[in-house]
């Protein structure tokens, strides 16, 4: 048990006395709108992308997704009372190039979640800063094989909430409220003619979040306001490949979340950040670096859970725009520009 200052009751009378019967439910969107550092499929510290010494990539992401029916469980069900829930993120991102082989990301998305049909007025959605995000991604290897080059990648991230929102408010939470800490490897063999596959699996280890209550239902009462938010396995596959002289990149991609403890949503009640949950989603996404606006790019991208237990059937769908520039200069181009 990660939490302090719990108590424990686990006994049927508990079970229908406290057992709240609630028609407020919906899936966590954790690792949806995670992760909070990942929503746009450009230079990020899942990828095999290293941004050069002295050199940054910032990036402005918007990001759309909604939902209407999600699991409880296992089971897949329609909510009536919220209809379908919209989250709209804006996500502002900075890669710094620290050396050519390690790089830091800075990131902090703003939220935005509602109804986009009439719920009586009984549920206001709920918008703000969400997570400050802070990662490392070290290049351990990059190595000529066959017809191909094989990179071997490795990132550590640290984020926590930005603003004092409620994490126990679902559907429209901004988040789980809680400190996340996350340990990623990274694969890619890339051919020469600009395909490549890449792999990453991730462990990411969460703290505990505050609730607006004194007391919750995790397999057995607990008077505390304070929940386990479970630890979860990440991993992701892509094939890819880039074009026109690499500056068009298209990706298909896998994208899988396992917790690794936690409850069901019960039946007619809200989901928590208790709920243990998992997720499969498939994408595709696309970058562009427009040649004739040096440092300038494009990214857009499509994706849609299509399997999942304790979470919603989220689909979403982002653009952004990045642009990279140097932001110290070699002695060698100083004196050149001298």
């Amino acid at each position: 048990m990660k939490g302090p200052f719990k108590t424990k009751i686990g006994n049927e009378h508990d079970r229908s006395i406290h057992q709240k019967k609630n028609t407020l439910s919906s899936g966590i969107v954790i690792f949806i709108a995670l992760f909070t550092i990942c929503f746009v499929q450009g230079q990020t510290p899942n990828d095999a992308l290293m941004m050069p010494s002295k050199n940054i990539c910032v990036l402005l992401g918007y990001d759309a997704g909604q939902f209407n029916r999600y699991w409880e469980g296992d089971y897949l069900r329609k909510n009536e009372t919220i209809a379908t829930v919209d989250r709209n993120t804006i996500l502002p991102m900075a890669a710094v190039g620290i050396f050519d082989n390690l790089n830091l990301y800075l990131s902090l998305p703003y939220v935005k979640t509602e109804s986009s049909e009439p719920n009586g007025g009984r549920f206001a959605g709920a918008k703000g800063f969400q997570d400050f995000g802070i990662a490392l991604k070290y290049k351990a290897l990059e190595k000529p094989i066959g017809n191909g080059r094989l990179s071997l990648l490795s990132t550590i991230g640290y984020t926590t909430p930005a603003t004092n929102y409620l994490s126990d408010y679902m559907p429209y939470s901004l988040g789980f409220g809680a400190p996340e800490f996350a340990l990623r490897g990274i694969a890619q063999y890339q051919l020469e003619n600009g395909f490549y596959i890449r792999g990453m699996l991730a462990h990411l280890w969460r703290g505990t979040t505050e609730a607006e209550r004194d007391y919750y239902y995790n397999d057995g009462s607990y008077y505390s306001a304070l929940m386990d938010v479970p630890n979860a396995w990440n991993f992701e596959g892509i094939i890819g490949a880039w074009f026109f002289d690499t500056t068009l990149k298209l990706e298909f991609n896998y994208v899988g979340l396992k917790s690794t403890s936690g409850d069901d949503i019960r039946a007619y009640n809200a989901a928590q950040p208790t709920n243990k949950v998992k997720f499969d989603r498939i994408g595709a996404s696309l970058q562009y670096y427009i040649p004739a606006i040096k440092g300038l790019g494009i990214v857009a991208y499509h994706s849609r859970v299509v399997n999942g237990l304790n979470t919603a059937k989220f689909s979403n769908t982002g653009v952004g725009l990045t642009f990279q520039f140097q932001y110290l200069k070699d002695k060698n181009q100083e004196e050149d520009a001298q």
